[in-house]
């Protein structure tokens, strides 16, 4: 059967909406003028003004009038709503592939940042693990920490291919811990379980116990790939209620 072709603003919208999803547009940052816009998705303005009304309905950007439209933070619960749905559409293969290369590749990494970490090491892991802390509650600050820590795990292993191949995946990554936290983090009282998650595997490396390390880290990874499945499977059932 074949899909109702979508109205010009909701392609807007969820143009839009992945574009936050890619990383492409920060919170507080300015969205691209009505004009711009209407040029990029060969549209008239008045289906540009829609979209952005809609977008404003729903929480996701603030229309200032005479400075423009600005997006707004993504611990709003209409926006982590908005996401959930792109990330059904567009993201989960992207997702679930990256989680597999990261239960390979960081379980290793943690057992050998175990045995090869240098002080140094060490303290980066750590500032990381504090700065998670300390913005627990700044959501691309806490992403940026997370993001932190798991790749100065790697560095700490000492081997340059999986360092490269690491950074030169960072991007995705990057998308990758931003879903997966808006995902986990929807119940507040997560915050910190993930946060005592992190210093377990941190604790570990530091005290040279490769085992237990990399025991945590494959914990981790399995437990966030399951907590996502469970929500995206829940994200189904209440579309088919």
């Amino acid at each position: 059967m074949l899909q109702p072709k979508k109205k010009a603003y909701q392609v807007i919208v969820d143009q839009i909406q992945k574009y936050f999803l890619n990383g492409e547009l920060q919170p507080g940052e300015k969205l691209p003028t009505e004009r711009e816009l209407a040029s990029r998705f060969n549209v008239s303005r008045t289906s540009v003004r829609e979209a952005l009304r809609k977008l404003e309905i729903k929480g996701i950007i603030d229309i200032k009038q005479g400075s423009g439209s600005f997006l707004k933070s993504p611990e709003c619960h209409s926006l982590g709503q908005e996401l959930s749905s792109t990330i059904l559409k567009t993201e989960k293969k992207l997702i679930y592939e990256m989680l597999e290369l990261r239960q390979t590749l960081e379980v290793e990494c943690a057992f050998l940042a175990s045995q090869r970490a240098t002080s140094e090491d060490l303290e980066r892991i750590g500032q990381a693990l504090e700065m998670m802390n300390q913005v627990k509650n700044d959501v691309e600050l806490g992403i940026q920490a997370d993001l932190s820590f798991h790749i100065n795990i790697v560095l700490a292993a000492h081997n340059s291919i999986f360092s490269q191949l690491f950074q030169t995946l960072s991007e995705h990554m990057q998308d990758t811990i931003r879903v997966t936290r808006t995902q986990r983090l929807k119940d507040l009282d997560r915050t910190q379980e993930t946060i005592d998650e992190h210093k377990e595997i941190y604790l570990a490396i530091a005290a040279g116990d490769a085992n237990q390390a990399k025991q945590l880290m494959e914990k981790h990874i399995k437990q966030i790939r399951r907590e996502l499945t469970a929500s995206l499977f829940n994200h189904i059932g209440e579309q088919h209620k």
